[in-house]
């Protein structure tokens, strides 16, 4: 297989200077000789930049289309890092978890691509057998676990701390359940916010606890019930999930999967919902709350300006609110009073290092707090399964020192789990 190949160019500069006459001949062809040394030297500079500059053409690999929430997030990052950069690029969309993966690669490699990126967890292995094919070619991965165990130089893992922005967005559910209760439509103890999510990854747990534990910091009373998919992108499950949900007395939706089915339902039934990855606010005007996300442009900007500079691409890179990674929509226009800066001054504390998310004076597990906990991150040099995660009174999630990908897999009270086959 052809493999993508860096030229250099290599130029050759001459000077003849000549000396002759007398003594002032002799200064004034002296300060020539200096004149032209310091002109090649600029000269040799400019050339080394130049050749040290690499010109990047960027490859993206997405697990849907469009119509997913998650892939359009990813394909808007893209678009806007490589048009502000002024970088030419390929999108390869509706690229299974599979060998497809590894064939997208190579494809954008012997086009010419020496920056790829992979947007599914799944995507991993595919890349990683990629990256060794082609050791000269830049192969980043979002959500990814492996890139600090597996030694592949030029393999490399990206996330953010969207657990935060989670919280975040949990804040203004439960002030929007705060104003039900007291405008008298649910009682204290009727509180209870549902949540469609797509496989019981770690993923997956940690963004449901984090909105969880953000609605409780302001509505004490709240209860969870959460029903899987077992698909990222199923619009017919995420839309019966969300009805099901509703029918046993949830009262505002949110969820981890990537279709309208769930915002779509809520509309319907006109329960408050709580989206991910953009805003739904067009296709659900009377119920859409707000919606968190990640933004990749930042990473992606940081990554191919790593390509285009022949810097090193960080192994694990985590982004987070003060990087721009992590945000907010705007607020649908039905969110309790005051929403807006019950956020601000919660984003505050968080940015501060005043609030952490996963506090373990907020949640129990079994009735007892969680004073220690061994989370498999496999970040030591030998690879050992275990490490402490809890330090400083609340758990470490991704971007405190271990991998970037979430590994907050607990399950606390007063959540309830419907179906756990996934």
């Amino acid at each position: 297989m052809k493999k993508f190949t860096a030229l250099l160019l290599s130029i050759a500069m001459v000077a003849t200077l000549c000396a002759c006459g007398s003594t002032a001949d002799t200064a004034a062809t002296d300060a020539t000789a200096e004149t032209a040394e310091t002109t090649e030297a600029t000269e040799t500079t400019d050339a080394a930049a130049t050749e040290a500059a690499v010109t990047v053409k960027a490859g993206f690999i997405c697990l849907h289309d469009e119509n997913s929430t998650y892939d359009l997030n990813f394909i808007n990052a893209a678009k806007e890092a490589c048009e502000k950069m002024g970088i030419e690029y390929v999108i390869k969309t509706n690229i299974p978890e599979g060998q497809e993966c590894y064939e997208a690669a190579c494809e954008l490699a012997d086009a010419g691509c020496n920056f790829i990126f992979a947007d599914s967890f799944g995507h991993e292995d595919y890349m990683i057998e990629a990256a060794k094919e082609y050791p000269d070619v830049q192969f980043c991965h979002a959500t990814g676990t492996k890139a600090h165990t597996e030694n592949v130089a030029n393999f490399h893992n990206a996330f953010a701390s969207i657990y935060e922005g989670r919280y975040l967005a949990g804040i203004v559910a439960g002030m929007k359940l705060n104003e039900m209760i007291d405008a008298g439509e649910i009682t204290a103890e009727e509180a209870k916010m549902g949540y469609i999510g797509a496989y019981t990854y770690a993923e997956v747990i940690s963004g449901y606890t984090s909105f969880y534990l953000g609605a409780k910091s302001v509505c004490p009373s709240v209860t969870m019930e959460v029903t899987f998919t077992g698909s990222w992108y199923d619009e017919t499950a995420e839309k019966e999930g969300a009805n099901t949900l509703i029918n046993d007395g949830c009262v505002l939706i949110s969820q981890h999967a990537d279709s309208m089915g769930a915002p779509t339902a809520c509309e319907t039934a006109g329960v408050p919902n709580v989206s991910y990855n953009g805003s739904t606010a067009s296709a659900c005007p009377n119920t859409f709350l707000v919606s968190s996300r990640i933004d990749w442009a930042p990473y992606f900007e940081y990554a191919m300006g790593c390509v285009a500079n022949g810097t090193a691409i960080d192994t694990d890179w985590v982004g987070t609110l003060a990087t721009g990674s992590v945000k907010l929509t705007d607020l649908g226009e039905n969110v309790a009073e005051g929403t807006a800066d019950a956020i601000a001054a919660a984003q505050a504390d968080i940015e501060s290092g005043k609030t952490h998310v996963f506090d373990i004076t907020t949640f129990t597990v079994e009735g007892a707090e969680l004073s220690s906990y061994q989370a498999d991150v496999d970040t030591d040099p030998d690879y050992a399964p275990d490490h402490e995660v809890i330090t400083d009174g609340y758990f470490n999630e991704s971007g405190e020192g271990f991998r970037s990908a979430p590994y907050f897999d607990v399950k606390i009270d007063g959540i309830t789990l419907l179906d756990t086959a996934f």
